[in-house]
């Protein structure tokens, strides 16, 4: 999942770094206990696929028992007691405004498949994955901004897939490190065209042995995802129309992606000697100059 970069208060006791403004003071007070329901349901699950050391038999069968009880939402049974924390709260917003739970199982496919898949062929798989990883997020903040249409769909989901990827990327020393193969996900092709192994990337070696090749590498990957981006360049403006909080609030989130990039270009590739985080000086930079 799209670690989502987080300035400001965010749920209790998550016990994570975060990217990107979650349930902020800056979303319209309304909005905050649904965007609260969904963000814990959504890192929960993640925890589930990436956190510890479960066997991925005991993740698949946890993240189904999440399966069964969205499934249990949507036609009126009760929820595990064991999973009410979590599947209450979206009870209630599934119930009171008609949040569509189709983006919840998508999410969830995305995250069943982050147990066993642990490697990407293409940027095309990559982004069949940010599809499923992160743009369902986007689709039911749209439809709590009551702001549901196709071109809005295009945008957002050119952030959230943007989003997704700059956290790859940040994290790409990290997750060199989960399970017992390393996950890798950059495209495997394009590490063969650059002369890299998984080898390289999983021991770091990618920036060590040729240190001008793996940061033109990273620029290439960098920029893509400043294209994605662009693409959504003007959805802040649009929500902003209908709230000023809502439109700041995406903003923020942009520009911390942005500036993401920015530190792992200025590192020149190399997330493997410190992992580039957001700090409250680049929140406050950002804040005040966009």
């Amino acid at each position: 999942m799209a670690s989502s970069p987080s300035v400001l208060p965010t749920l209790p006791d998550t016990g994570h770094y975060e990217n990107f403004p979650v349930a902020s003071l800056l979303l319209p007070k309304q909005l905050r206990e649904p965007v609260a329901a969904i963000y814990r349901f959504a890192r929960c699950a993640d925890d589930i696929a990436d956190e510890g050391n479960a066997r991925p038999e005991s993740r698949l069968v946890q993240l189904q028992a999440y399966e069964d009880a969205l499934t249990a939402i949507t036609t009126g049974r009760p929820v595990p007691v064991a999973l009410a924390p979590v599947f209450q709260p979206l009870r209630k917003i599934h119930e009171r405004l008609g949040l569509p739970l189709a983006p919840c199982h998508a999410l969830l496919s995305a995250f069943m498949q982050d147990v066993n898949q642990t490697r990407y062929a293409s940027y095309t798989d990559l982004l069949d994955y940010c599809a499923r990883s992160a743009n369902p997020v986007g689709h039911l903040m749209l439809f709590l901004f009551e702001a549901d249409t196709p071109q809005n769909r295009v945008m957002s989901d050119a952030i959230c897939s943007a989003l997704q990827l700059t956290n790859h990327w940040q994290d790409i020393a990290v997750d060199a490190r989960k399970g017992s193969t390393g996950r890798i996900y950059l495209p495997q092709d394009e590490l063969t065209l650059w002369g890299y192994t998984d080898a390289d990337i999983l021991s770091g070696d990618c920036v060590t042995r040729s240190p001008e090749r793996w940061a033109e590498f990273m620029a290439f990957q960098t920029n893509r995802v400043r294209a994605l981006f662009d693409t959504g360049r003007a959805l802040p403006g649009v929500l902003g129309c209908q709230s000023w909080r809502i439109g700041q609030e995406l903003r923020l989130t942009v520009a911390g992606g942005r500036r993401i990039l920015n530190k792992i270009e200025t590192a020149r590739g190399d997330v493997f000697a410190q992992r580039p985080t957001l700090n409250w000086a680049d929140w406050l930079r950002l804040m005040v100059l966009g």
